[in-house]
């Protein structure tokens, strides 16, 4: 354990594990042996400046995981939730930001500057390009490449990657209503089944559907993407 390194209380550290600062580690962590922690980023524009990782509570951390500080030129620090379960060999880049609940299977290598919402699941040996977006709740299929926005609680597969539905089980385990399921399914109807472009799909959406905060979600994700959102269903 290096130096500026604050870790809190009911930390359960294994063999072999390396944790270099400025990071700020929370309470009830567990770090499998041979993860990397806090190392200084793999961007080529890095100089040594004091840039940081904050992880939050009750996070598990399997072995090999390799979770890195940010960048002046990004957030400054590369920030990670709570209650997320990083499953062996997951490496995080810096200046990301993970939220709470999420869930990254075995070997999935995350790039710099990507934000995954909460309650996303990212299946095992998926990569995820720089600057990437991935909404809450929603679920990525093992081996993909996500080179695009995945928007709010949908499902994505297939190579290029595409909408493969919403993750109704998911929602369902998470105690979201029928009624409100079959309303996120309209939303994305008229985004990804209906043949429209997106600003047309959008328009279409606030005349037709009532305002809720799911479908207001899913607006504005679809609205404030930089890197465009990920293919509709093609048959």
């Amino acid at each position: 354990i290096g130096a500026d390194v604050t870790i809190g209380a009911g930390i359960d550290i294994g063999p072999h594990v390396v944790i270099n600062g400025p990071t700020v580690i929370g309470q009830d962590n567990k770090i499998y042996q041979f993860s990397s922690i806090g190392e200084a980023c793999q961007d080529k524009k890095y100089r040594g400046e004091p840039t940081r990782l904050v992880i939050g509570h009750r996070n598990t951390i399997r072995e090999f995981t390799t979770l890195q500080r940010g960048t002046v030129q990004g957030l400054g620090e590369t920030r990670i939730g709570d209650d997320n379960w990083f499953m062996a060999y997951v490496h995080i880049a810096h200046d990301c930001v993970i939220g709470s609940h999420v869930i990254v299977a075995n070997s999935v290598q995350i790039a710099g500057h990507v934000v995954i919402e909460d309650w996303a699941i990212i299946g095992g040996s998926s990569a995820i390009h720089q600057f990437v977006k991935v909404g809450m709740h929603a679920m990525i299929s093992g081996g993909s490449l996500v080179r695009k926005d995945v928007p709010p609680f949908t499902k994505a597969a297939r190579e290029p990657l595409t909408y493969a539905g919403v993750n109704s089980l998911g929602l369902r385990r998470r105690g979201f209503s029928s009624e409100t399921i079959a309303h996120i399914q309209e939303v994305y109807r008229y985004l990804f089944l209906n043949s429209l472009n997106n600003s047309r799909a959008l328009e279409e959406i606030e005349i037709n559907l009532p305002a809720t905060k799911e479908r207001d979600e899913i607006l504005n994700f679809i609205r404030s993407s930089e890197r465009g959102v990920m293919k509709g269903y093609i048959n």
